[in-house]
This record gives structure tokens, sequence and C-alpha cells, in this order.
């Protein structure tokens, strides 16, 4: 079992004097800035001016700073731009300003992991990663909670890296929810998989699939929304709350024996076969070829499928419904 740190496994004092300094404020930086500045840190943002998130950070209290200054100042620089961004922004921006004892940090290890990054020698990378998206990190902080984190270290030439992500940490509030260690390859590989075969990529299909299955039986589109779509939430909320145990004895006996008896025959072995060569392809550098490659040329094919998932009749089916359940907080 992995090692747990908590708020008593990190100290705010290591961070005390240093300025912080993070690039980019979207999901993940709005939230921790924001928890950062309220644990009592000193941060300055680095943004590209003019920018969308300009106004966001200056209706939060904030002055951001051009992404070099930024990274001139910061004895922590923290980028939370897109994967596909950071690169061409680190390359212009921030690595020219790169000092020995400056700490390179990251909420996720994809441009490191797959060397799109490389850093200098002399300065630590490390790695904060809450397992959440940025409005809960925020919203669990502002409680009093905090969303889990990993963190990991990359390079450690100060020989203190570790103790600068646990306090990182502690300041987003990663450590009142727990902390695990991990490596950037870990964290890269596992992250990458979990969405492309499960939390995205498995679930997305499997709800088409099924929504698909009924319309094409002659089944009314709006029942088959509600069965395939609509009432996933209540079965995720289940699962998040206890796990398939708590699920398994909240639905009805009829509910669990299909699920004890069908589940293994939608995901069978062919399945998991499949999964398997997913995550090879992770793990071999091929996804990550696949993607950048992709960005170079200009993202045609990405915006080609995107335009195309948004023309599925569940879509339409679903907005229409939508819009009459005024109880959801369309965003």
């Amino acid at each position: 079992m992995a090692t747990m740190y908590y708020d008593k496994d990190a100290d705010l004092e290591h961070m005390k004097g240093k300025k912080v300094a993070v690039i980019g404020y979207g999901n993940q930086g709005h939230a921790q800035t924001q928890n950062l500045r309220d644990s009592g840190l000193d941060v300055v943002i680095g943004l590209r001016q003019g920018g969308p998130s300009h106004e966001s950070a200056q209706a939060h209290g904030f002055e951001p700073v051009s992404i070099e200054d930024a990274t001139k100042a910061g004895d922590i620089v923290h980028i939370l731009l897109p994967d596909e961004v950071q690169v061409g922004v680190y390359e212009k921006q921030i690595a020219p300003h790169l000092k020995k004892g400056k700490t390179l940090s990251f909420s996720h290890g994809f441009n490191i992991h797959f060397k799109e990054i490389v850093p200098p020698e002399d300065v630590d990378v490390i790695m904060v990663a809450p397992k959440g998206p940025g409005n809960l990190v925020r919203s669990e902080y502002v409680k009093g909670g905090g969303v889990p984190c990993l963190i990991a270290v990359h390079q450690n030439p100060s020989g203190t890296a570790k103790y600068t992500a646990l306090a990182y940490a502690k300041g987003i509030g990663g450590t009142r929810g727990g902390v695990i260690e991990t490596t950037f390859a870990e964290e890269t590989e596992t992250d990458l998989f979990g969405e492309q075969a499960v939390l995205c990529g498995g679930i997305s299909a499997l709800i088409k699939a099924g929504f698909d299955t009924l319309v094409e039986a002659g089944y009314q589109p709006e029942l088959a929304y509600f069965e395939c779509m609509h009432e996933v939430k209540l079965i995720v909320d289940l699962f998040y709350e206890g796990g398939l145990s708590h699920m398994r004895r909240a639905v009805s006996n009829t509910a669990e024996y299909g699920d004890l008896t069908r589940g293994p025959r939608v995901i069978d072995k062919s399945v998991r076969k499949e999964m398997k060569k997913i995550l090879e392809e992770i793990q071999d550098g091929k996804f990550a070829k696949e993607w950048v490659e992709e960005n170079k040329a200009g993202g045609e094919n990405f915006n080609y499928l995107r335009r195309k998932e948004e023309d599925l009749l569940i879509e339409k089916v679903g907005k229409e419904l939508r819009q009459k359940m005024h109880w959801i907080d369309a965003k």
C-alpha cells in the first residue's frame, strides 16, 4: 500500500520567503493560485497579455505579469498550461530565465516524461497533481477540506525537492485529503490510460453504443438517453461514495444480478486485450508522438472528430431534454 502524507507531514515554512510563479490561469490555475494565496504564500501569475484568463485573474484580485517576468521573479515556477501549449511557451518564455536554484513544477508529467521539455540539470523538477478538477480543488479548500494529490520528483539538485512538493501540496489543500508519492512516468501513463480506456474514452464509447443499440431496436431516443446517459451520474456517485459494493447495495437485486452476469459479456477478453494495447501505446510513446504531431499539423483530425461527435443524435436529444431540467446548472 502507498504511503499517504497529510498536513502534519508538510511544512509551509519551507516556502516562506519564496515566490511562486504560476503560469496559466485556467481550470487548475485559478484554483491553485487562490488556494496558495489563502495559505499565506507569495504568488505571482504569468499570463499572455490580453489572453482570456487575464480578466478572470484580475477579478480575483491578482495583477498578472508576463510569463517572462513571472519566471524571472519566481523561485518556484509552476506550469499550468495545456500539454500541447507548454513546449512552445517553455522554450521561448520560460527556459531562458531559469537559473540554478529555481524549481520547475507541473501538475501533469506528460512533457517531462516524454522529453518534450528537458530542463537544465541545476533546477529542481517536481510535480503536484490534484486528483480532481480545479473547481473542486477550490471549493473543497474553501470548505476546509482538500482534494487528494500526487507528488513526484524528477530532478533534485537541491536535495529538498520533495519538501517543496509537499509544501506546495499543502498550500493548495492536498495534504488535507492525502498525498501519494509517485513518479512522472507512473502519473503520466496511468493518467493517460484512465482518460482513454475508462474515464473519457471508455465511458463515452459505452454510452454511445448503448444508446445506439436501443434506438436501432426501435425504442424512443429520449428513453435511451435517460437509460444510457442521464442515469450514469446516479451510478457514478454511488461508486464515488463507497465503491462497487456500495453501488450494488443501493440498486435492485435485478440490477445487481444483471451487472454481475452481463457486465463481463460487454467488457470481455477482447476489450481487455485492446486496453492492454492502448496501455502499450502510452508506455512506448506512440500516443504522445501522435498527439504532438496532431498539434503540429494544426489539429485538423482532432477538430474533425470534435465536430462529428457534436452532431450525434444523443447530443441533440440530450440538449433538448436538459433544457427542461431546471435543476441542472448547465455551464
